[in-house]
């Protein structure tokens, strides 16, 4: 739960051995390479300079040879069309599926990437555009270029992908089909693939897939990014080769993004970060442009999808061009000052971003990260909740490990009808006894005063385990039994409800050959359901469990079961008469596709209606008839959000339309009309935050909740 809200969460693992000096020095200087450590080096000519910041020094590389130096560097290019072909997917003919990037190399070839064209800085290609926009009076008085060739186009590379590492969403409406793939295992496979080639260390390789998004660390919660960029190193010969991976678009088939755009993004970040995946280069953290804010990151972008400043302003995300190949959408981007934070730029007009120069208006704000429980105080109170119970329950995390200053429980608002304290987490070297700790601020006699306390008050009060980063995995017998042992004694020692299951990815990952989630045959499932049946039996019939999958591990399980996709599926099922309430995390995750044929995306209320409703109306587990999920109560079903991330209005629209059936005007229409009345209700994470930003949530939607009929 909680470690997947880091959107600034670097991705790719840096070694910090690696010596860098000859790769961030002007590259044809003898003295620097005469200086240099003995390790790898880029073979792409890059410059350094830098930069103060808060009375912080820091360094940046860049692609070319430095604008004082002037005069054109030219990047030699290497087009490599992907074909990406999906195991356990199959075409109209019965072949397995394939989306190859083939048909589209003409029009690429043919862009503004390759091509010059007339931008604000003169007549070039775009990545040139943009690197001259940022050293603006130095480009223009040295005649400074930087670009890439006419780039020579391979033959089709093409990638296989298990079920466990990727799916393919289909849309009955446009046709369009979108694939969900693993960044981490694409790039794998890839410089495996070109292992056969002849690219060179001095060649940028830009690898062309069609119609993707990726996610990373092998974790479909950590998505959307539109590729990587950087260097891959050859674990033989040391090599650092630059490249970018990345995809073309067919329009419509993303909101907000069509054809080069998603290549653009990654072509100007590889130019003003060409060692990524080595070492990256580091700005001071910024806090991101739009409403939802929070920090955006150290570096060039965030890598998820709206992954770049300029995406916060969606209305100007790209640049509309015309070109000799047709129409394309190039990425706007943050200049260099954005980061730098830079108050008087010497960039082209003074600009923050280009090609459109208005999309960023001021440099970037510093961004300092905080804990929950660390906000300011709120300025408006809580509404009394003045409903008798309707059944519609109002569900939030309280954060209660001991690093985080949180609120007393008793101050919590009166809308909250189930209170989860996070959390109890694996101790050190397992990951199968659990403990907790006494929140900050309380010794264990008050903490447990104040339970018993809100209880009497009417309210529910469990126990989180695990949660975001931890692993609890039960692979063996002892394990088993140390989980039940060690949970069991949290539970009776402070009086707890029950019990909330965060079990998030790794924690459950299906095993090959597991693939019928009514009879599973991985480990950490089965000791989990009789985990489970050992505490109820336990505790008895009053012992309360609630589950809270993430989405990839629940809906996703539609349309692949295999891997982190549908591995709650069987714990739902092998819990289902002893469960009190599952709630999935409808954030922190990757476009889904509902059981109309077409596909959603995340924090819109489409998307929370269609996932949500698999589960009260039962859905065919990867897609097959013959393995039928069944629909479980509406009673013990609710749908989970993200304080500060999910939007009001599409939560509200959403609620209304599950329990009363009265549309809204979205594009998804329930299965069931008339919706589901006795619906569970609505989960929050967190308590803290949504105190923090006026109760803003528990004010909207806990009355909501508690005024809707219920049958």
């Amino acid at each position: 739960m909680f470690g997947k809200e880091r959107v600034n969460r670097r991705f790719r693992f840096r070694a910090a051995y690696v010596y860098l000096l000859a790769a961030v020095c002007v590259v044809f200087s003898p003295a620097c390479k005469k200086s240099a450590p003995p390790g790898p080096a880029i073979s792409v000519p890059t410059f350094t300079r830098s930069f103060t910041a808060a009375g912080k020094q820091y360094q940046y590389a860049i692609v070319g040879r430095d604008p004082s130096q002037g005069g054109t560097t030219t990047i030699s290019a290497v087009l490599v069309p992907v074909s990406l072909v999906f195991d356990g997917f199959t075409d109209k003919s019965g072949k397995k599926l394939e989306i190859s990037a083939s048909p589209d190399v003409p029009k690429v070839v043919q862009s503004p990437i390759f091509q010059k064209h007339a931008f604000a800085t003169g007549d070039t290609q775009y990545g040139d555009a943009i690197q001259r926009a940022q050293f603006y009076n130095e480009a223009v008085v040295k005649d400074w270029h930087t670009l890439l060739s006419q780039p020579r186009v391979t033959s089709p590379l093409q990638i296989t992908i298990p079920p466990a590492n990727g799916y393919v969403l289909t849309s009955k409406k446009t046709g369009h089909s979108l694939a969900l793939v693993d960044l981490d295992f694409v790039q794998k496979e890839l410089f495996k693939g070109l292992e056969k080639t002849q690219v060179k260390p001095d060649e940028l390789v830009i690898a062309l897939t069609k119609n993707v998004e990726f996610y990373e660390l092998g974790d479909a919660t950590v998505c959307c990014t539109w590729g990587a960029h950087g260097v891959h190193e050859d674990a033989s010969s040391k090599i650092l080769q630059p490249f970018v991976l990345s995809t073309y678009l067919d329009p419509g088939v993303v909101p907000g993004y069509s054809d080069i755009q998603p290549i653009t993004q990654q072509v100007a970040a590889w130019m003003n970060d060409p060692l990524d995946g080595y070492r990256e280069n580091e700005f001071p953290a910024w806090q991101r442009p739009g409403a939802n804010g929070g920090c955006g990151g150290r570096g060039i972008g965030t890598h998820y999808r709206f992954a770049l400043p300029t995406d916060a302003v969606s209305e100007s995300n790209s640049t509309v061009m015309q070109a000799e190949g047709g129409e394309y959408h190039l990425e706007n981007v943050a200049l260099l000052p954005w980061y730098m934070q830079n108050a008087n730029p010497d960039t082209f007009q003074g600009a923050y971003s280009f090609p459109d120069t208005s999309v960023l208006k001021t440099s970037a704000e510093p961004c300092t990260p905080r804990h929950e429980g660390t906000m300011a105080s709120p300025t408006a109170s809580p509404l009394a909740n003045t409903h008798p119970p309707n059944g519609h329950q109002l569900i939030g995390y309280w954060v209660g490990y001991s690093r985080s200053k949180t609120i007393p429980l008793r101050d919590v608002s009166p809308q909250w009808d189930v209170i989860i304290v996070a959390f109890a987490s694996p101790v050190k070297g397992s990951t199968s006894t659990l403990h907790f700790e006494t929140p900050a601020g309380y010794t264990k006699g008050q903490f447990k005063d104040e339970v018993a306390a809100m209880q009497q008050k009417g309210k529910k009060i469990l126990i989180s385990l695990g949660g975001g980063g931890q692993v609890v995995t039960l692979n063996t017998a002892q394990d088993l039994k140390n989980f039940v042992d060690s949970v069991g004694a949290i539970v009776a020692d402070y009086g707890f409800d029950g019990v909330d299951l965060d079990l998030e990815t790794p924690s459950l990952i299906l095993d090959p050959g597991d693939t019928d989630f009514r009879h599973p045959t991985t480990p950490s499932v089965v000791n989990l359901i009789d985990a489970m049946r050992q505490l109820r039996k336990r505790f008895g019939p009053k012992f309360m469990l609630a589950e809270v999958p993430e989405g990839p591990q629940v809906p996703a399980g539609y349309v692949t079961y295999a891997g982190q996709f549908g591995s709650f599926l069987p714990v739902i099922y092998g819990t289902r008469d002893i469960l009190s309430f599952v709630d999935v995390q409808d954030y922190n995750t990757p476009p889904l596709e509902g059981m109309d044929g077409n596909f959603y995306f995340p924090e819109t209320a489409d998307y929370y209606v269609a996932m949500t409703e698999m589960l009260v109306h039962g859905f065919p587990v990867g897609r097959n008839p013959k393995s039928y999920f069944p629909p479980l109560p509406p009673e013990k079903v609710a749908v989970g959000f993200l304080v500060g991330r999910s939007k009001l209005s599409e939560i509200e629209k959403s609620v209304r339309y599950l329990i009363t059936g009265r549309p809204f005007g979205g594009e998804y229409k329930l299965q069931r009309m008339g919706g589901y009345r006795n619906f569970n209700g609505v989960m929050f994470w967190n308590i803290q935050a949504d105190r923090a930003d006026n109760y803003r949530m528990s004010n909207a939607i806990g009355p909501l909740l508690h005024s809707l009929p219920r049958r």
